[in-house]
């Protein structure tokens, strides 16, 4: 438990000015809202301090923060309410760094979920429901969402599901749901980026602006320019956030794990592990996806996953025949994946389309992230496979090369799709003992 100290005023003091779509995203008390724009324009921190002075202002009002996943909303969004919304009033914090809720004074109560553990919380009527990064939702959370706040609760004079977004594919249901208002919020907006009274840009603002005008392609259109946006000539065209990200519980048995390592410094390296269950489904249930490591922390990984997961085989970037060794000499049964690019897109696409049982045969568990990299997360760049699909395009006037870029994860999945396929690892596992007996 930890308490905030009142530095200034009380709780129903306002600490903070609303700017733009913001302030009328703030304002507006209909049943559905979301404030929606690029990245860096204050959408999260507006959202968040409405949420206290709600909570302020209404005694005995039940509130809810969450994303798509518990672990999530605690890692982001929730450690930014406790470090830049918190600590100016009396408010008492139950479970430390990773919060179950916030008392404050008046009885107000704000409670922390995760869509994929609602727990008693998203199953109780609340009077305002606000949810982070809400293109990351179905149709059917929200709508799950949209039933708890119905008003019932009664706390205040109005009742909420609200969130905040960047921009997503151009048929996301946030762009084609007539209950819902959409406000738009820009870079100009944020007196951090640009300063109210005169309109110049600060030295914060040219910061993250240069970061954002240094984006390309799909992700320069969303979070730059704000746009929603569909990639030119996407590859991966079967991919469905709906269908192929799933929650952890709804992984089966899976009695085999099989290894994909895309080696990387600079641009990322990735390593991701696969359950096989019994119908040939291969699931993400691991990965590791970073930057500036060496091959010895890479070993050290794998060393601990070998030991979670008693991996089957691990198909490697052929490219890298040295870092291959090391991983044997770990004990690892590291070998040279297939390359064969476009036989290995295929193995992905082949995967990903939904089979006569109603299921495809790839999936990504949400969370299976370890070891996150903060520096891709600051650059806007990519930091999980999952979220590679959407911009991975192919060359100019080619249906045979894609473009050679932020791809690290899904060259991983392509190894690792490839290996399952033809099961070679069997065959090679003799070869490599047969190697070590005689060395």
């Amino acid at each position: 438990m930890k308490t905030y100290e009142i530095r200034q005023g009380t709780p129903s003091d306002a600490n903070f000015t609303f700017y733009g779509g913001a302030r009328d995203f703030v304002r507006y008390k209909g049943a559905e809202a979301i404030c929606h724009g690029p990245a860096e324009t204050g959408k999260t921190i507006s959202a968040l301090n409405k949420l206290h002075l709600c909570a302020c202002k209404y005694p005995n009002a039940s509130i809810v923060i969450c994303r798509k996943t518990l672990a999530s909303t605690n890692s982001t969004v929730v450690q930014t309410f406790m470090d830049k919304v918190l600590d100016t009033t009396l408010v008492t914090v139950f479970g430390g760094r990773s919060p179950e809720w916030f008392d404050y004074p008046n009885r107000s109560r704000i409670w922390v979920a995760g869509i994929d553990k609602p727990g008693k919380i998203l199953s109780s009527e609340m009077d305002l429901i606000y949810v982070n990064q809400a293109e990351e939702l179905t149709l059917d959370d929200w709508e799950t969402l949209t039933t708890r706040t119905t008003g019932r609760a009664g706390h205040m004079p109005y009742a909420q599901t609200i969130g905040d977004a960047n921009p997503s594919y151009p048929n996301h249901w946030m762009y084609n749901r007539p209950s819902l208002r959409l406000f738009y919020s820009h870079h100009t907006e944020n007196p951090a980026l640009y300063d109210p009274q005169t309109g110049q840009i600060t030295e914060q603002g040219r910061r993250t602006m240069a970061v954002l005008n240094a984006l390309t392609g799909l992700r320069r259109t969303r979070l730059l320019d704000g746009k929603p946006a569909q990639a030119e000539g996407v590859i991966y065209e079967g991919w469905n956030d709906a269908v192929h990200l799933v929650y952890r519980d709804a992984v089966p048995a899976c009695d085999r794990h099989i290894a994909g390592v895309d080696w990387g410094f600079t641009h990322p390296g990735v390593i991701g592990i696969w359950g096989v269950d019994g119908d040939g489904r291969m699931y993400l249930v691991a990965q590791i996806y970073h930057t500036k490591r060496l091959i010895d922390w890479w070993t050290e990984r794998a060393k601990e996953l070998q030991a979670e997961f008693r991996v089957e085989a691990w198909y490697c970037g052929p490219d890298q025949p040295a870092n291959i060794q090391t991983f044997v000499q770990a004990g690892l049964n590291a070998l040279p994946a297939v390359n064969d690019v476009r036989p290995g897109i295929d193995a992905v696409a082949q995967r990903l389309q939904v089979a006569g049982d109603g299921k495809p045969r790839l999936f990504v568990v949400r969370d299976s992230l370890r070891y996150k990299d903060e520096s891709l997360e600051q650059a806007r760049k990519p930091y999980a496979t999952e979220q590679e699909f959407h911009s991975y395009v192919w060359a100019s006037g080619s249906k045979e090369q894609p473009v050679k870029e932020l791809d690290d994860g899904l060259d991983s999945a392509r190894y690792t799709c490839m290996g399952a396929n033809t099961g070679t690892h069997r065959a090679k596992v003799l070869t490599v003992d047969m190697e070590l007996s005689y060395a």
